[in-house]
């Protein structure tokens, strides 16, 4: 008995001896010490010279530090603004179809790398071959389909891009029929009534889905989700919107942004690139609303009637600049209200 009482207790003596000695191997000093933050005291180091007829793309940051968008700050002395009335639109819908002259996309509330696995979901779950994948480019083909009701067989391309807004993603689709040659996409689909009815029911099938999408790694890194706007700030001091679409599209997303942030759009100019609008304010759906209970009541908007000319300047084939200045000389508008305005605009643009 004695025995058996002694053999439980050397193992329980070992363990606490163990426990006891757990400093020499896990504490500051011990030999499996805590290294998680040693980053802290990394020097930076010099970076690599790399002889002129080599490549350095493996030299490239792990873990870059993206550029902050919104960056515009004004000089001197801060005033706390009012609160710019929240953006309305995009961020409401998982999916919308949107449509300008014949061309059709879907606006899709997610990030590219969360696309693009809902796509292919899509294709398997509707039992369509894919016959080539281009996930850096966001590129994905069916093989040749046949179409109920159609002559001939069709095959379709999707096409994933980042969208206007942060976060956010364009599906565009196209069709081709067996037809011709087949070895060159064409630039508009040849039967525009498949390609809708292609893009609408992949629209339906990620809004149904959009709770449980997963992510692409390699979509995701090669399809930037920082969006296609900014805030930026001229040599000369005045701030503006910069807007990487084509002046066509600009032109018309600009009026649906001016209308979508309470601005009544009263003339407009194509040819010059301008818009006449009156700034209506915030508008409280509710009595007691959020708005009234911060800013006190009834009290209006201060810039609330105010007229205003939007500009949309082309300044590449792919981008233009969208200012804003009043209609009349006035003084008490400062570059605290230009920038809070512009904001509110951006929000809306998609």
């Amino acid at each position: 008995m004695m025995n058996f009482k002694l053999f439980v207790r050397l193992p329980l003596l070992v363990l606490l001896s163990v426990m006891a000695g757990c400093g020499y191997l896990f504490g500051d000093d011990g030999m499996f010490r805590d290294k998680s933050q040693d980053y802290k005291q990394s020097p930076e180091l010099k970076v690599i010279d790399v002889p002129p007829e080599k490549s350095t793309d493996a030299l490239q940051d792990i873990y870059p530090i993206p550029n902050i968008e919104q960056s515009v700050v004004l000089a001197g002395e801060f005033e706390v603004p009012r609160p710019t009335p929240l953006v309305s639109g995009a961020a409401d819908e998982v999916v919308r179809i949107q449509k300008l002259g014949a061309e059709s996309w879907a606006l899709v509330a997610m990030a590219p790398g969360q696309l693009w696995p809902q796509v292919r979901s899509f294709l398997s779950a509707a039992g369509i071959q894919v016959g080539r994948v281009d996930a850096r480019a966001g590129i994905m083909e069916t093989n040749w389909l046949s179409m109920e009701g159609a002559p001939m067989q069709s095959r379709f391309q999707f096409r994933i891009e980042r969208g206007v807004q942060r976060g956010t993603s364009e599906l565009h689709v196209l069709q081709m029929n067996q037809a011709g040659d087949i070895a060159i996409w064409p630039v508009t689909s040849d039967d525009l009534q498949q390609e809708t009815e292609m893009l609408r029911g992949m629209a339906q099938y990620i809004a149904n889905s959009a709770d449980s999408a997963p992510v692409s790694m390699i979509a995701d890194q090669a399809i930037s989700a920082t969006g296609r706007i900014s805030l930026q700030e001229s040599s000369q001091g005045d701030t503006y919107i910069e807007l990487f679409l084509p002046y066509d599209r600009a032109w018309a997303s600009t009026a649906k942004g001016l209308e979508e942030s309470n601005f009544e759009i009263t003339d407009r100019d194509r040819s010059a690139g301008e818009y006449y609008v009156r700034f209506i304010g915030v508008e409280n759906e509710e009595e007691d609303g959020w708005f009234d209970w911060l800013w006190g009541g009834d009290e209006e908007h201060p810039l609330a009637g105010k007229e205003f000319m939007v500009t949309v300047v082309k300044q590449t084939d792919e981008a233009v600049a969208i200012r804003l200045r009043p209609r009349e000389p006035d003084p008490d508008f400062d570059r605290r209200q230009e920038q809070a305005l512009l904001s509110l605009i951006k929000g809306n643009i998609n």
